[in-house]
């Protein structure tokens, strides 16, 4: 892979299986978040791991604000990164932000995808009428301003507190390098445009069927929240995984890789 998208985003290619799998991380970490799943997976299925534009090892040198002030240029960017592969009928598998990045792929681009996974993602982070989405705006003021003023001693505490997995503080410090690996500047910026989305409205649109994985205790995304998007989402089904963390498939392998590998198989 040398082209300019492919080096944009550090695309890497495993498995030779019949069917394709895309792996999208969520804010702060970098297609090594997938570890596991690729384990398991790649004897059997093509796998595509790429990293967004300002994460892992992807250009930085593309990232503008004025391009990614909204989700729908990362979605541009996964088009992108198919059309270059020539891939057709995907099983598209998103983690948080990638979770509605993969929604606006999908109404763009229906027959790319033949499945969608959704991780722990949330249409609206926003507290609303008749809507828990987990955040007040006061809430987010606060984490942009300690972003702002010490962006290293923010992360330190982001990572266990996303995390949730005191027991196993490795895992808290493997989140902890990749958020820190984000240029400050760039990670502020994408965590705003992450929790002022509202992509509701999109929701009825979605005709690929989707499975919804939503850890019962997720300190970012409420249970309410999946339940939210299956009952708005048409093809869709939602499982409530016993777990704890908003990083589930890295926390809780065996249960998430199980969900994915049920779901892929059934018809």
């Amino acid at each position: 892979m040398n082209s300019s998208i492919a080096a944009r985003h550090n695309v890497n290619i495993l498995g030779k299986g019949a069917q394709t799998l895309i792996f999208a991380q969520g804010f702060g970490t970098d297609q090594t978040a997938w570890r596991h799943q690729v384990a398991t997976f790649a004897p059997n299925y093509r796998i595509v791991l790429f990293d967004h534009v300002g994460a892992g090892n992807s250009d930085f040198a593309a990232y503008s604000p004025h391009r990614y002030s909204s989700l729908h240029s990362y979605a541009e960017d996964l088009l992108e990164l198919c059309c270059e592969l020539k891939l057709t009928h995907c099983n598209y598998i998103g983690h948080s932000v990638s979770g509605m990045i993969g929604l606006l792929a999908a109404l763009a681009e229906p027959k790319l995808f033949n499945k969608l996974v959704f991780i722990g993602a949330s249409p609206c982070y926003l507290n609303d009428a008749g809507y828990v989405g987990g955040f007040d705006q006061s809430d987010l003021n606060s984490l942009y301003g300690a972003m702002s003023s010490n962006f290293y001693a923010w992360a330190s505490g982001f990572a266990p507190l996303m995390m949730s997995h005191p027991e196993q503080p490795e895992l808290a410090a493997q989140f902890a390098k990749t958020l820190t690996a984000i240029r400050p500047d760039i990670a502020q910026a994408v965590i705003k445009v992450i929790f002022e989305s509202d992509y509701r409205s999109q929701l009825p649109q979605l005709k690929v069927p989707t499975l919804i994985l939503q850890a019962k205790s997720d300190p970012a995304v409420p249970v309410d929240v999946g339940r939210y998007m299956a009952q708005k989402i048409p093809k869709s089904q939602l499982i409530e995984i016993d777990a704890r963390g908003h990083f589930p498939h890295i926390s809780a392998p065996g249960k998430i890789t199980q969900a994915i590998a049920s779901y892929l198989s059934s018809p």
